[in-house]
């Protein structure tokens, strides 16, 4: 039996998270144009007659400009630590820029097998151009494997697994079959929630929001769900509820498709907005609310 921990590594938008559910068979973590989407890290966990492979899902790395954006680039460095192989993923239709040599330089220090994985091969036209790519990057490092991938039409996704099962450690599964995440449910339906709120909002909105499942109850035909948005400013509650509240109501109809699609039953969902001006408030409400620890 091949098991071990994968950390999957890139830019942010460049499609880590889509990579994840397109190995997974499911929707786990959400997706957007906005950088600072993956702000936690999500385990994803696969399983086959042969394998188990834990897939780590990091936030994209950037040049941080707020405390925020350092935060996400220690998260994402922390989680190459101890993993078994490092999936360095780029946009190869905007071609190989500073900022993935920037991290591949970071990357070099691990002496960690990685892994160069050319993703959005789809919409690079010129193929033969996508071949010289290849050959020019064979010389910027010795990448363990270089494999052009498709996450979002799942192209040469059984050529990964395929290759990782050759680089991971012989041993028996950490996890039960059941097991398909480290985040609990809770977390992953606000999730759902808070990628509306940016798939809809686009630019208006500052990747800052956050959502908070506060309840979750569940029978057999139907689970109740209610979602808290949180934003720092009037201004952006205003924009989230919309007119007559159109805007909240789309967000969640939206949301609850995903929640049935991933629960598997009928969802009553229930969201709504609250500001809260600065992170010590924040953090007052949610330990009150018992969503944290006080020594979190």
């Amino acid at each position: 039996m091949k098991c071990g921990f994968v950390s999957i590594v890139g830019r942010p938008n460049v499609g880590k998270s889509t990579l994840l559910n397109s190995i997974l068979g499911m929707k786990l973590a959400i997706t957007s144009n906005v950088s600072g989407t993956t702000r936690n890290v999500i385990n994803g966990i696969y399983n086959d007659d042969d394998s188990q492979i834990i897939f780590v899902d990091t936030p994209g790395i950037h040049k941080p400009n707020d405390k925020l954006g350092n935060l996400l680039n220690k998260k994402a460095y922390n989680n190459t630590e101890g993993v078994d192989v490092i999936l360095f993923l780029v946009d190869i239709s905007k071609g190989f820029g500073k900022g993935d040599r920037f991290i591949l330089e970071r990357l070099k220090e691990k002496g960690i097998p990685i892994y160069l994985l050319l993703n959005k091969i789809d919409l690079v036209k010129n193929k033969e151009n996508l071949l010289k790519e290849i050959d020019d990057l064979k010389n910027e490092f010795d990448f363990k494997e270089i494999i052009p991938i498709s996450a979002k039409k799942e192209d040469n996704i059984k050529v990964l697994i395929d290759c990782l099962k050759k680089d991971l450690p012989e041993m028996d599964k950490i996890y039960s079959e059941e097991e398909l995440t480290n985040v609990t449910t809770r977390f992953i339906m606000a999730e759902f929630v808070r990628e509306k709120v940016l798939e809809l909002t686009h630019d208006e909105i500052p990747h800052t929001v956050t959502c908070y499942t506060e309840n979750y109850e569940e029978d057999d035909q139907i689970v109740h769900i209610q979602v808290l948005i949180v934003v720092d400013r009037d201004n952006i509650k205003k924009i989230i509820i919309g007119k007559q509240g159109s805007m909240l109501k789309e967000i969640g109809s939206r949301a609850r498709h995903d929640m049935e699609k991933f629960l598997g039953k009928k969802v009553f969902l229930e969201t709504y907005v609250k500001t809260l001006k600065n992170w010590r408030e924040q953090e007052k409400y949610f330990i009150e609310l018992g969503l944290k620890d006080e020594d979190e």
